[in-house]
Parts: C-alpha cells; structure tokens; sequence
C-alpha cells in the first residue's frame, strides 16, 4: 500500500464559510465566518450539539451545498470556481464519504457497489474490479465479494460503504457518524479499521461525531457552537465526565 509522505500537505481549506437558513421571518446563521485547514493523512473530528450545523458544514466541504459566502477548496481548487460537472468530476477524484446509514445499492453485490466510482471515473471494468477486490481485502470482506446489502451484517455494510469511499484514494474522506448506527462491537471494530486504513493510505478523516470516544481518538477535535468552529480537548472533557459520574 502506498502512504503519502507530504503530511504538510494542505487537502481541504474553507475561508470565511458562512450559511444562513431562513426561518419564517428570522434568519438563523449556521455558519459564521468559518475557517479550516486540513493536511494530508489529519484525522479531524467535529463534535458540537444536535442542529449545530455539522452535517450542513460537512454538505459545504464536500461541496453539496452553497454557503452564503466564503469559498472551499479541495486540493487547491474552489468549489465556487467551478461548474457542476467538473464539480462531480473532482469530487468523484478528491473526496470519499461514508455517512450513519450505508446507502449501498440494493440490487448490487459488494464488489459491485465497491466499483461504482471507479467505473464513473471511466475505469475498465476489470480493473475497477481488482481494485474494488483489493479494497474489500483491506476492509475484511474479501470472502463477501458476491454478497448483496440484506446478505450482509450492519457492520459489513458499512465496511463496503468504506471500502467504496476509499477506492478512488481520495485526498480526503467526510464521514457523518460513521458509528452511529452500529452495535459497540462493530462500533470498535469500525475505529480500528479507519484508523488502520488512515495510517495505511495516508488519508484525511473528516468525520462528524457524537461518539466522544471515537472523536478522542483523532488526531484534533473541534467543536461546532454557535457558528464558530473552535480547539476543543475532546480528552479533558472525558476526564470531566468520568469525574462527575
């Protein structure tokens, strides 16, 4: 497996990210004036409280979604510059995301599924396939290949939701609580795996999370309030907990 070595490398910038939502005859700001940086192989978590404006944060990042102002770029290339189909195309390239429920396709097997952004990306189909294989290796699956999403266990979902995400090598990965929809077991087993595959593939983790143990095992945390996004010791607060308790 390949590993990237420029660690310096900046794969994700937001500049002065601001989105508004309007309620009735109120406007409520979500995102106020928010800068980011993420460098290659960085494992970042976003914690902040429900409706804080996470999932809207990471719709921007990925470029889903169009902030009122301020601009994001993805390996040095704003989303704001571009037009729709280049955007597909480079998000196709830069990004992987893994979301809480799986969104595989039904009526496809796991390699199947695996080998959707590859074939998009215009990849021969034999050799999306040996990648997609090669990928579900690396994910634990490699006896699931033929296996449809209802053949599978909730954690093997999400494992091929992975694998799919990561087979472009993508500069960076956004993932919306990857564990919230698993057991503790599988919970731990997902950590781990992401962990080894961030060490493995030099990849940035941009995830969104409740799980305060899986954002403790990041690389940085910040926290999501009031609009602003700030350093936040995901750690101190563990130690507070626990002493409460």
């Amino acid at each position: 497996m390949d590993t990237v070595n420029n660690k310096n490398e900046i794969v994700m910038e937001c500049r002065q990210l601001v989105k508004n939502y309007q309620q009735g005859e109120q406007i409520l700001h979500v995102l106020d004036h928010v800068d980011l940086c993420v460098k290659r192989s960085e494992r970042l978590a976003i914690v902040g409280a429900s409706g804080s404006g996470k999932s809207t944060l990471l719709n921007l990042l990925g470029g889903l979604d169009e902030p009122a102002s301020g601009e994001v770029l993805i390996a040095g290339k704003s989303w704001q510059s571009m037009q729709e189909r280049d955007r597909a195309t480079w998000r196709n390239q830069q990004l992987g995301f893994v979301y809480q429920f799986h969104h595989l396709l039904s009526e496809f097997s796991a390699l199947e599924n695996v080998c959707m952004p590859l074939l998009i990306a215009g990849q021969k189909k034999s050799a999306a396939q040996q990648q997609a294989k090669d990928m579900l290796d690396a994910v634990g699956l490699g006896a699931r290949l033929s296996h449809r999403p209802a053949q599978l266990s909730g954690g093997e979902r999400q494992r091929v939701a992975i694998a799919r995400a990561l087979v472009n090598k993508p500069a960076c990965v956004l993932m919306d609580e990857p564990t919230g929809n698993l057991d503790a077991d599988n919970a731990q087993y997902i950590q781990q795996l992401l962990n080894d595959l961030n060490r493995d593939y030099g990849l940035a983790f941009v995830l969104v999370t409740h799980d305060r143990m899986l954002a403790a095992k990041q690389d940085r945390c910040l926290v999501l309030d009031h609009g602003k996004l700030q350093p936040f010791s995901m750690q101190e607060a563990l130690v507070k907990e626990s002493g409460a308790c």
